[in-house]
């Protein structure tokens, strides 16, 4: 009998889901597949692949990661397929646009809810700036508040145009958008021929890059971060809680700047056991932790401003939970 139950028993253990594994023995000589929403060579992409072996080495049972390039949506073709396609068991991961909640939050498309997919962790925060040429008569916010300043732009979509028109009409700003500009070069261009004062979005790393002698002369200055906190590399420029003068503005200009704050983050499947999750989650933060793959990001000179998993979840939920009212103001300013 006792053979009899411990065969049983044996039978019992070799049936279970394989759900019911520990993390490392359901991990060990897997492949996770990490789903990218923007081409190979960009910025997303460059981070995942750079990111993905340090990562691996972290995770219990050390699974192979295998980036995957899937546009459509800046993130909501693949935040849709890695909620109701995958097999939602933790070999499913996305790296998406910033702004993917934000878009969802105000009514936008697919078959995902942004406060169910479990966030793994932050690699770096999207600092975004708006600058201002050193001729230009304001130099500041305030400065803007009594001083008009011609400021290029795109489309109203775009945070270059709807951060500016949310500041004019909670802050008091005087800020005039020329619209049209195809992305950060031309409104660069613009604001060195003299056309415009300021431009409403470059992203930082970018600025560093491409602009260092903007920098280095002091040609420009920062206006604002596009997040709604102060970024960790530029603790001297205001982010849009800054210019919050009560509970609603705070609210509006908290969601506006989540995407920001959001980041370069790593998600996963709504339906990964808890373990997993718990287990990635761990991995994340000791990767990021990791003085190799600092000094490799610094090579590279990727920025690097790390959010747990928690954290970044919990700048979801409370974009998510914006009220109904609040969200019909900020759709106003994105020109919905």
């Amino acid at each position: 009998m006792i053979r009899a139950l411990l065969a049983l028993g044996a039978l019992a253990l070799a049936l279970l889901p394989a759900r019911a594994q520990a993390p490392a023995d359901f991990y060990r000589g897997k492949q996770i597949s990490l789903y990218v929403s923007f081409p190979p060579a960009g910025g997303y992409d460059i981070y995942a692949r750079m990111f993905a072996p340090h990562f691996s080495r972290r995770i219990p049972g050390n699974p192979q990661i295998l980036v995957k390039n899937m546009e459509g949506g800046s993130g909501v073709r693949a935040a849709s397929y890695i909620t109701g396609v995958t097999a939602q068991d933790g070999l499913s991961l996305g790296l998406f646009l910033d702004t993917l909640t934000l878009g969802k939050v105000l009514g936008g498309p697919g078959e995902f809810d942004p406060r169910k997919l479990v966030w793994i962790g932050r690699m770096n925060a999207t600092a975004t700036v708006a600058l201002v040429w050193h001729t230009s008569k304001a130099q500041s916010v305030e400065d803007a508040k009594k001083t008009e300043i011609i400021i290029a732009g795109s489309v109203p979509s775009n945070s270059s145009v709807f951060i500016p028109t949310a500041l004019n009409d909670l802050a008091g700003t005087k800020f005039r958008m020329i619209l049209g500009y195809q992305g950060s070069p031309p409104m660069a261009l613009a604001m060195e021929r003299g056309e415009v004062d300021a431009i409403g979005g470059m992203s930082w790393e970018a600025l560093q890059l491409e602009k260092r002698d903007w920098l280095d002369k002091k040609l420009v200055k920062i206006l604002f971060t596009q997040g709604a906190r102060r970024y960790r590399e530029l603790p001297d420029a205001p982010g849009l809680l800054d210019f919050a003068t009560d509970a609603r503005s705070r609210t509006l200009l908290g969601l506006l700047g989540s995407g920001q704050d959001i980041g370069r983050a790593l998600v996963a499947e709504p339906g990964i056991p808890a373990d997993r999750a718990a287990a990635l989650r761990k991995a994340f933060m000791e990767a990021m932790a990791d003085p190799a793959w600092i000094a490799e990001a610094r090579s590279r000179n990727l920025g690097l401003d790390a959010l747990s998993g928690e954290e970044v979840q919990a700048i979801v939920a409370g974009a998510a939970a914006t009220p109904g009212d609040v969200l019909d103001q900020a759709r106003k300013y994105i020109g919905q």
